[in-house]
C-alpha cells in the first residue's frame, strides 16, 4: 500500500506533478499489461493492473483533497501544468477502464 500524501505540504507545482507522476506509472503498467498478455502472460497482465490501481488511488486521493479544500472556499491556483495534471489523471483512468475490459474480453474468447 502506497503512503497517502497530504497536499497543504506541497506547492501548486509539486501537487501537479505528484498527479502526473503517479497517473503516468499507472499509464505505463496499464499499457504494459497489454503488452504482457499479448505474450501470454495474463497473471501478470492482472498485477500490473491491480499495480497501476494503486498508483491511480493516490493521484484520486490528491485530487479529491483538493476538491475538498476548494469546497471549503480555499480555490486552487488554476494554470496550464494543473490542466495537464488533471487531464493525465482522467484520461489515465479512462484508460484503466477499458483495458480491463478488454482483457475480459480476451479471456472470455482465448484470444
Amino acid at each position: 500500500m502506497m503512503e497517502k500524501l497530504n497536499i497543504e505540504e506541497l506547492t501548486a507545482e509539486q501537487v501537479s506533478f505528484q498527479l502526473i507522476l503517479h497517473s503516468g506509472n499507472a499509464r505505463s503498467k496499464i499499457i504494459h499489461s497489454l503488452r504482457v498478455y499479448r505474450e501470454g502472460n495474463m497473471e501478470e497482465a492482472e498485477k500490473l493492473i491491480a499495480e497501476a490501481e494503486q498508483d491511480l488511488s493516490v493521484a484520486h486521493d490528491i485530487h479529491f483533497q483538493m476538491v475538498q479544500k476548494e469546497a471549503q472556499g480555499q480555490k486552487t491556483e488554476f494554470g496550464l501544468l494543473l490542466m495537464h495534471s488533471e487531464d493525465h489523471l482522467m484520461s489515465t483512468l479512462t484508460m484503466k477502464e477499458l483495458v480491463k475490459e478488454l482483457l475480459e474480453i480476451f479471456k472470455t474468447k482465448n484470444i
